[in-house]
């Protein structure tokens, strides 16, 4: 795992962890309407971290949402997430990066519950976006 500095955490009680997974290039603003609707989904809870596969945590829109919310972005080896059990796994993710999950994977990497499964952004336009998340409370 890797958690880039400069990122604080504002843990006042439980909190979740947001898996994000993205395709390259996605925008910040993009990831950041992305997580805020799940959030609000999730009932508003605290924000422990962004988490995401190790081949996106230098992804601009990605970090660029921790920073935003002001969280440490966690990633971990695809091989990692490959191994935590997910309600909806895919094999576009599979191919892309190497694990059937990105998003619900990283949110529940700690282990825990699945607050809100992934849910995928809206594009310009309307169209299918470029980013996917999930949210757990860990356990």
């Amino acid at each position: 795992m890797l958690t880039h500095p400069g990122a604080r955490a504002h843990v006042r009680g439980p909190g979740v962890v947001v898996g994000v997974g993205a395709r390259r290039g996605v925008p910040a603003d993009e990831v950041l309407g992305l997580v805020r609707a799940a959030l609000a989904e999730a009932g508003g809870p605290e924000v422990l971290a962004l988490a995401t596969v190790d081949t996106k945590g230098r992804e601009p829109g990605i970090v660029a949402a921790a920073g935003a919310l002001g969280v440490p972005l966690e990633t971990y080896a695809a091989e990692r997430l490959a191994a935590v059990p997910v309600p909806h796994p895919s094999g576009r993710a599979r191919e892309a990066v190497g694990t059937p999950s990105v998003a619900e994977a990283a949110a529940l990497v700690r282990g825990g519950e699945l607050l809100v499964p992934k849910r995928t952004s809206t594009g310009p336009g309307g169209g299918p976006g470029r980013a996917t998340c999930a949210v757990a409370r860990p356990g």
